[in-house]
């Protein structure tokens, strides 16, 4: 029963996350002033959502309480970033400057949940940390996109955290999820061809696939 339990508990309290992270991004980092009468909407599910199904993956597939809360802060600091990237396309520096010292300390301390005790973990990691940035730079100056240097330096923590080919294959299918609900809101009539999407939220996304599917 205890545990059946576990997992609802937690995907409970990473609901209520999710609300509490929503509605700071309403009004955090100052914005303009109407922007902060957002009420509740597709953004507010789909961080609450992520929250709920993040929480209760890792306390489903973490057993080591170090890795666990290793995990959990860090899935606790995309969360913040996936609500304010949704609502103010902006990953805020207050946000990913830490998370970058948090994932380089976390590597080389070998406390890493993915990349600790594997060969070559540690050169894995490094390597992400500067080839993801790298690849995400120059395929947008060749793709004219607008990739902001938040997604950047968010980027450089995935890349400490996950390691190469978790990074990648996280990449890889949040960008194939991301497309199709792309493809969908365009043939709704939500967005158009030209209007700006935020790069974060598949980021994001394959931070989470990657830590869940490992």
């Amino acid at each position: 029963m205890n545990d059946a339990i576990l997992p609802i508990a937690a995907a409970v309290v990473g609901a209520l996350y999710g609300l509490a992270v929503d509605r700071l991004s309403v009004r955090w980092p100052d914005h303009e002033e109407d922007c902060r009468r957002r009420g509740l909407d597709w953004r507010t599910a789909a961080v609450v959502f992520t929250g709920a199904a993040v929480a209760a993956g890792l306390v489903t597939r973490v057993d080591a309480p170090r890795d666990l809360a290793v995990l959990t802060l860090f899935a606790a600091a995309l969360l913040v970033l996936l609500a304010t990237d949704l609502d103010q396309k902006m990953l805020p520096d207050l946000v990913t400057l830490p998370l970058i010292v948090f994932a380089a300390v976390v590597l080389v301390a070998g406390w890493s949940p993915l990349l600790a005790g594997k060969d070559f973990g540690t050169l894995s990691g490094l390597a992400a940390a500067v080839l993801a940035p790298t690849l995400l730079f120059v395929s947008d100056r060749l793709l004219g996109g607008d990739l902001g240097l938040g997604d950047i330096k968010l980027s450089v923590s995935l890349g400490l955290m996950l390691g190469l080919s978790a990074l990648f294959y996280g990449l890889l299918v949040a960008s194939v999820g991301f497309a199709v609900v792309l493809i969908a809101l365009i043939a709704l009539r939500r967005i158009g061809l030209k209007s700006a999407v935020p790069f974060g939220p598949v980021l994001i996304f394959a931070a989470f696939i990657a830590t869940l599917a490992a």
